[in-house]
């Protein structure tokens, strides 16, 4: 099951660091449409990203007109707090391209707006603003795996030094 990750002009070196974590241990691709908050060189998102960095399929934009350009056609979902359906009502197919925005605003509302069946939240309490976007594209990501029965993936570990049942 391939996805793609899109992070939208994201503003903190660390949060797309764990984010590119995240895909090395799944398999999803990333992508980063400018402008970004922080450079590619950054300390902060090198260890973030730990030693992961040469699993991740990397991709980058200058900005949304050229990400749409190079992508047209392809299946997307815009993940946002201003949605009225939950990230679990819908169905993932493969390559899917799950989009979330920067960490202070998001996603553009224009963008929201002309595609609003598509798009989707993670259910919270009134009172939240959002969750950490690392830990929103790993919900959102998990659960398009779980509805693929997570393909190609290790469904179970071990413990050192005793034998596998």
């Amino acid at each position: 099951m391939k996805i793609n990750i899109v992070l939208v002009e994201p503003e903190i070196p660390q949060n797309t660091g764990n984010i590119a974590r995240t895909c090395a241990a799944t398999g999803a691709a990333l992508h980063l449409v400018g402008p970004l908050g922080f450079s590619i060189e950054d300390r902060y998102l090198k260890r973030a990203g730990l030693d992961y960095w040469k699993y991740v399929d990397l991709k980058y934009y200058n900005n949304l007109r050229e990400f749409f350009a190079l992508n047209e056609g392809a299946n997307f979902i815009f993940c946002t707090t201003k949605a009225q359906k939950s990230y679990h009502e819908i169905n993932y197919e493969h390559n899917c391209f799950l989009l979330f925005g920067k960490e202070t605003k998001g996603l553009p509302e224009s963008l929201l707006k002309a595609n609003y069946e598509k798009c989707i939240r993670i259910p919270m309490l009134d009172n939240i603003r959002s969750l950490n976007l690392s830990n929103s594209v790993a919900i959102i990501l998990y659960e398009a795996l779980r509805q693929n029965g997570f393909e190609n993936m290790q469904l179970k570990g071990h413990l050192h030094g005793t034998e596998e049942p």
